[in-house]
């Protein structure tokens, strides 16, 4: 209840302004059922969307953007198109209906999360603009200036201001921003309305007894001209609306459309505050739906539309109020206090309306924007900011939006097109595969390793980007024949990005190479099923179409294959069984030597998936692949593994435990095909390597050797993979 009515003293007087800020638009004598027109819009919304949203905390009522559009379109019929009031009328009330009309089915069609993606340079450059505008519009009413004189004319001629109207304006301005620093307890505008009055009838007791009247006094609200009841009001609402013709609707709709995207916007970025402050998390659609049936009411019964209100929410959750009973209770208060305090409203200073309105336009504008100025990078987000509210005081707010959002996406490319989306770029004399080779075989590569390029790519591949791409890849292309895109990265691919892989590998192919895809993007739901969309624009199919492998690995080993073969070298598994001298790490063993390690080495064949051992096991053998591969794999959590490295035939593996006796740090399984082992153990060969010392040393020599050249390997990967 204390967060109901510390929402409602601030909701009320701010929607009570808007409303005569909307109707005074169409003509001086209005003010009185714009303040009808505040107070039930307040009221209207305040009971529909806590019952609607269920939002906690949530404060619904007219707003400064609701006000802006709202008082534009009357000004715009009443004054350009010379339309009477009470068409003017009719016209606003369609003007709202199809504005909630358009949130609710925003809502249905789960719209709620795109309006929070409008960039933040035009958040700020329109709610800027709302506030130029409201002070534009409220700064004659704070001067006094006569019904009908131009701004510039009234601004620049002291003698045509009001005194009084001035000094009770002040009075307001400066007790609102003051306030806070004396008590938090009652809200800045509550207090400044409340001084104001007090400023008003103080004038008129000792200098202008003329102003204690409400008749002719065009310094108060005056008489509010609110006739008949609730439903009477609603039924003159429906038959004005029968009056009107499709045309008309034509004639509103783009206020509409623009009076919704900006009232939804106001009502997220409140949410989204909200649920800050409240831990919680509100349901975007569902809102909207909330919104737009709201203020489809307050259009009924002649209230002004509204959003979810920044300071009226904030003071609600502060003051206690974190139900939906909270913003009930307000709507209801406003209510109350409209049917109460209808003769006190009469009496309220135009001028002191005027002074809250403006400080709430002071306090729209981002004067944050300004510091955009001080650096060059910066330069540019100040720039879409201005041209926004130029834009909004020159055209209108929602051509102010459109600009906005195109010139946020134009930088957006602009950056794009600026960055790289190449991560790294290395020649495959840098990097290897999983696939342990032998030594020679390594050296071979290492020499000829500038043949075959690895790119890993990043990001979103699209036509801001790919030029950038291509201009990078140039200077390697003239030495390169293969390269490898590997694009687990990768976002997005448009159709530029698509023609840029089929060019690349038309100019490959020329050179009898050509170009390789992995790491394609498929399952995710964030992403683009990428292996899809090239297929469908015929860039894998046919005998000279691009080349697709599952993994970086597979890639990376039909690459080192292409190499070597090209050298001279017939690489890949051979299915010959290789003998215990065929292997790398005993290949210095003399014949009796290599006898004597034969008798104790066990021959063992596994079939394609078979373990080998498995992560933990106690064991202290050491493996000699005699054909096929056998693959290491590294436990995860989650039961799931990641492939370290494949050894070939030649290699030897399990090293750690039959130098150390520990147990096994991962998985070793037989890879397609199967294998064929040379299996020793720690104790039998320690046996043979006491009656001849020569095989302990040989080997314990491989065994250090090769160690050197896989930590080296590692460390050479390492150093590339670091990014500063």
């Amino acid at each position: 209840m204390w967060g109901a009515l510390a929402a409602t003293l601030v909701a009320l007087p701010s929607s009570i302004a808007f409303g005569i800020m909307i109707f005074t638009a169409i003509s001086p004598e209005s003010a009185g059922m714009g303040a009808v027109a505040g107070a039930l819009g307040a009221a209207a919304l305040g009971l529909v969307e806590p019952l609607a949203g269920r939002n906690g905390g949530f404060i619904t009522a007219p707003c400064a953007p609701a006000a802006a559009v709202m008082s534009g379109l009357a000004g715009s019929l009443s004054v350009q198109q010379g339309l009477p009031p009470a068409e003017v009328m009719a016209l606003m009330t369609l003007t709202a209906l199809l504005c909630a009309g358009l949130q609710v089915a925003a809502g249905l069609i789960k719209l709620g999360r795109l309006i929070k993606y409008v960039p933040y340079q035009v958040v700020s450059g329109y709610l800027t603009g709302v506030g130029v505008i409201i002070a534009i519009g409220q700064l004659p009413k704070l001067l006094g200036t006569p019904q009908g004189a131009a701004l510039s004319e009234g601004l620049l001629n002291p003698s045509s201001w009001s005194g009084p109207a001035l000094a009770v304006g002040a009075v307001t301005i400066a007790a609102t921003l003051l306030a806070p620093r004396v008590t938090r307890q009652v809200p800045g505008p509550i207090v400044g309305l409340a001084l104001g009055l007090v400023a008003y009838f103080a004038i008129g007791l000792l200098l202008r007894r003329e102003l204690l009247t409400t008749a002719d006094n065009p310094l108060v609200i005056g008489s509010l001209g609110a006739q008949g009841d609730l439903l009477g009001v609603i039924a003159e609402r429906v038959r004005s609306l029968s009056a009107l013709r499709l045309a008309d609707v034509a004639l509103v709709f783009p206020a509409a459309a623009t009076l919704a995207a900006l009232l939804s916007i106001d009502t997220l970025k409140t949410g989204v505050v909200l649920d800050t402050l409240t831990r919680s998390r509100h349901d975007s659609n569902r809102e909207l739906i909330a919104q737009g049936a709201s203020n489809a009411l307050a259009a009924l019964v002649g209230g002004a539309p509204g959003a979810g209100t920044m300071g009226p929410t904030l003071v609600n959750v502060t003051s206690g109020g974190n139900s939906p009973l909270s913003g009930f209770l307000c709507g209801a208060l406003c209510l109350l206090s409209f049917l109460l305090l209808s003769p006190l409203l009469a009496w309220i200073p135009i001028s002191a309306l005027a002074g809250i309105l403006l400080v709430v336009a002071f306090r729209m504008v981002d004067w944050n924007a300004f510091r955009l100025l001080k650096h060059r990078e910066t330069r540019l987000d100040f720039a879409v900011i201005a041209a926004v509210v130029i834009t909004a005081e020159g055209v209108g707010l929602i051509q102010a939006s459109v600009v906005g959002v195109a010139l946020a996406i134009l930088l957006f490319i602009r950056a794009q097109m600026r960055s790289s989306v190449i991560l790294r770029l290395r020649t495959l004399s840098q990097v290897s595969s999983k696939r342990r080779r032998p030594h020679w075989e390594r050296v071979i590569l290492d020499r000829l390793g500038e043949r075959a390029l690895l790119v890993e790519l990043q990001g979103d591949l699209f036509f801001g980007t790919t030029d950038q791409l291509q201009s990078e890849l140039a200077p390697y292309l003239e030495t390169c024949r293969y390269v490898l895109l590997d694009l687990r990265r990768i976002q997005s691919v448009d159709y530029t990005g698509g023609h840029l892989f089929g060019v690349l590998h038309e100019q490959l192919a020329d050179s009898g190479g050509g170009l390789l895809l992995a790491g394609m993007p498929s399952s995710l739901p964030t992403r683009q099923d990428v292996e899809r969309y090239l297929k469908d624009v015929g860039l894998l199919s046919g005998e000279r179409g691009i080349a697709i492998h599952e993994t970086r690995h597979d890639a990376l080993v039909w690459l080192e294959e292409h190499v070597l073969r090209e050298s001279g070298v017939e690489a890949g598994v051979d299915e010959a069984l290789l003998g215990l001298g065929d292997m790398e790490l005993v290949s210095g063993l003399g014949e009796d030597s290599l006898q004597r390690l034969s008798e104790v080495a066990r021959e063992v064949h596994l079939d394609a998936g078979q373990r080998v051992f498995a992560s933990g096991d106690a064991s202290d053998e050491l493996y000699l692949i005699r054909r096929g591969e056998v693959d290491i794999l590294l436990q995860l959590p989650g039961d799931k593994r990641h492939h370290l490295m494949t050894f070939g035939p030649g290699s030897h593996f399990g090293e750690l435990a039959f130098l150390d006796r520990q147990a096994r740090s991962a998985d070793a399984e037989a890879g397609h095909g199967g294998c064929d082992l040379y299996v020793l153990s720690r104790e039998r060969f320690d046996a043979v390597a006491e009656a001849d010392p020569v095989i302990s040393s040989a080997v314990f020599a491989q065994l250090a050797l090769a160690g050197s050249r896989r930590l080296r390997s590692a460390d050479a990967e390492l150093a590339t993979l670091e990014e500063r």
